[in-house]
């Protein structure tokens, strides 16, 4: 398309004809992307385009419309949020939590039409109940006027200068819309986008959003709206406030469907029902595929698909009689921190884990939650003794969001991160530039045993065939093997009571640890699992040092000079060897018979000596 377009304009009437193209074919792609779910060109056919009426409206400012796609990034920042009364309230729905409490719903629903319909005749349009923010958007003959949101349902607070940096959300409408129109809709953030703020705020030491909901309503209520730009917020439109009637449809179907023939955006889950027995399914169809979804949802809402019906029903108090939310159980808890312990890892990452007071989150009992570790600890300033909010989504591992700090207690303990591994008490040291601490104990602790077996049996380093992840695991379960010189001291007659170890596998894996006996010093440096000690490292010590014993005793500042190790691995290697566990389990796999053939010294020949017999 772009390569279509016209050469750029030297005068006004040129560039009112490009500019005109260039909307409308935008706001085309717009349309295929949000709301029809079809973009036909990639991303950088439609940059291209935007970059190019950008400079446009830039070169003939006096053209451009404030309607534009460009005018996207948002203004100037306000002083304040203005008031806008809307023209038809803004009301809440009421919740049912049982699938009793929905029939009791639809029965009043019959009742109250006179209906001789059962229940199950009744027509529905089930809704997605989205987690975010209510707006509401007033268009005058199809262009944008402004946006309030809820509020107290009567009066909201103007963003319209917000809502205008939302990608989705049309300047103007399209088609054959109504003069006026007034429609409601969900702003919210798509969990992607709430990932990748959160992520940025920690690695500028900012505060997080507990979740979608909130960083929606927070990016919503910038006084700069260039900031909520940047936020990447979207939005489904789910109901007419109000229109001039004539244009309207008679169904909440028909008229969902002109919503998104105007280009508003509607969720692509809305589904037409027939009675309870389908409803029900389809709350239990949302609820199972809710953590697959890309937002945040809090249940499903359910609305009597007529609206001459609706009209009868009316309203009762601030909510209407047509329409129910049915709520999923809840994914954000409040609870006590009863203790943190730490857990090591395979790898020797020791970890506080949040002991609670247990409590039914999204229908499972949770009882612990991650912290991930301590820098999330002092991030969230969280004490044993706390209030917690936490947070469970599917099958992901229960966290702690945010502490209510409110009803902290005085006596609430401060946690402090363990000096001594849990496990075999070895010291416990912080990665540089990481937010991780590790066990030093290496070989000797029992919690990274597994993974320091199968590191050491690997090709890489002593290369013994046949001994794969699955039967180490069986071989530390079975407490055979409690470090890697166990390996060595392995006898067939226990090989063979593992399950399905017949008497060649049980030989053929003899076989293999003794051939790996044979190996280099490289390889067995390596083999050793120290970290920042890779293969290249281990064949620079190899090299330079020549035997294990002047290895074992070299200084911080030794390991320093030598190529590619700096004071990181240098610490790694100095920590590794004075630990007396670590060298016990080098020398017994010594005795035990691995070796490697000596590493000679290479004589240096000086080629620019020309006196061959006195070089």
């Amino acid at each position: 398309m772009s390569n279509l377009l016209p050469e750029m304009p030297v005068n006004d009437e040129q560039a009112t004809e490009l500019i005109s193209i260039l909307i409308q074919q935008i706001e085309e792609y717009n349309f295929q992307y949000y709301v029809q779910d079809t973009p036909s060109v990639p991303d950088a056919e439609y940059d291209r385009l935007i970059k190019k009426l950008t400079h446009l409206e830039l070169k003939f400012p006096h053209l451009a419309d404030s309607n534009s796609p460009t005018q996207k990034v948002g203004g100037e920042a306000l002083k304040g949020f203005k008031q806008i009364t809307h023209a038809t309230p803004m009301l809440s729905l009421d919740n049912v939590f049982e699938e009793q409490e929905f029939e009791a719903f639809a029965k009043r629903i019959v009742e109250r039409l006179k209906s001789t319909q059962s229940a199950d005749k009744l027509d529905f349009v089930g809704e997605p109940k989205l987690d975010g923010l209510a707006i509401s958007l007033v268009y005058r003959e199809g262009r944008l006027q402004h946006a309030a949101t809820r509020g107290d349902g009567r009066v909201g607070e103007d963003v319209t200068h917000n809502i205008r940096t939302i990608a989705s959300v049309p300047l103007k409408l399209r088609g054959d819309f109504p003069d006026y129109l007034d429609v409601r809709g969900e702003v919210f953030m798509p969990r992607e986008v709430f990932s990748q703020l959160n992520q940025q705020a920690i690695k500028n030491s900012e505060k997080t959003f507990a979740n979608p909901r909130n960083a929606a309503a927070g990016s919503l209520r910038q006084l700069d709206p260039q900031i909520t730009a940047k936020r990447k917020l979207a939005v489904y439109f789910y109901a007419i406030g109000s229109a001039q009637e004539g244009s309207l449809k008679s169904s909440h179907q028909q008229r969902l469907n002109q919503l998104k023939s105007w280009g508003l955006p509607i969720c692509a889950e809305i589904k037409r029902l027939q009675g309870v027995a389908a409803c029900q399914q389809y709350y239990q169809s949302i609820l199972n595929k809710r953590d697959q979804l890309p937002y945040d949802i809090d249940g499903v809402v359910f609305k009597i698909n007529s609206i001459e019906q609706q009209r009868d029903l009316g309203f009762v108090a601030k909510a209407p009689r047509w329409a129910i939310a049915h709520k999923f159980p809840a994914q954000e808890e409040i609870t006590e921190l009863l203790a943190v312990d730490f857990q090591v890892g395979r790898t020797g990452a020791v970890t506080p884990v949040a002991r609670l007071k247990p409590v039914n989150v999204a229908g499972v009992i949770v009882s612990n939650a991650t912290l991930h570790n301590m820098d999330e600890i002092e991030r969230l300033d969280i004490r044993v003794g706390d209030k917690v909010i936490i947070r469970r989504a599917g099958d992901v591992i229960p966290q702690i969001v945010s502490v209510v700090k409110q009803q902290r207690k005085t006596e609430s303990v401060v946690i402090d991160r363990p000096n001594h591994c849990p496990v075999c008490h070895s010291l416990v040291e912080k990665e540089a530039d990481q937010a991780i601490y590790r066990c030093t104990g290496g070989l000797i602790c029992s919690a990274q045993r597994t993974q320091s077996i199968i590191h050491f049996s690997s090709r890489k380093a002593m290369d013994i065939d046949g001994l794969g992840d699955k039967l180490i695991e069986q071989l530390c379960d079975a407490e055979l093997v409690n470090n890697l010189a166990d390996l060595y001291r392995l006898k067939f007659e226990q090989l063979i009571e593992l399950p399905r170890m017949a008497e060649k596998s049980a030989n053929n894996v003899l076989d293999s640890i003794e051939k790996s006996k044979q190996t280099t010093l490289a390889k067995f440096l390596y083999s050793l699992g120290i970290r920042e000690v890779g293969e290249v490292t281990a064949m620079n010590l190899a090299n330079q040092y020549k035997e294990l014993d002047k290895i074992i005793v070299a200084d911080k500042e030794s390991f320093e000079s030598i190529k590619d190790i700096g004071p990181v691995a240098a610490e790694h290697l100095v920590n590794f060897f004075v630990n007396e566990d670590n060298r016990k389990i080098v020398s017994d796999l010594i005795q035990l018979g691995v070796n490697w053939p000596r590493i000679e010294e290479k004589r240096t020949i000086n080629y620019l000596c020309w006196d061959k017999l006195g070089c």
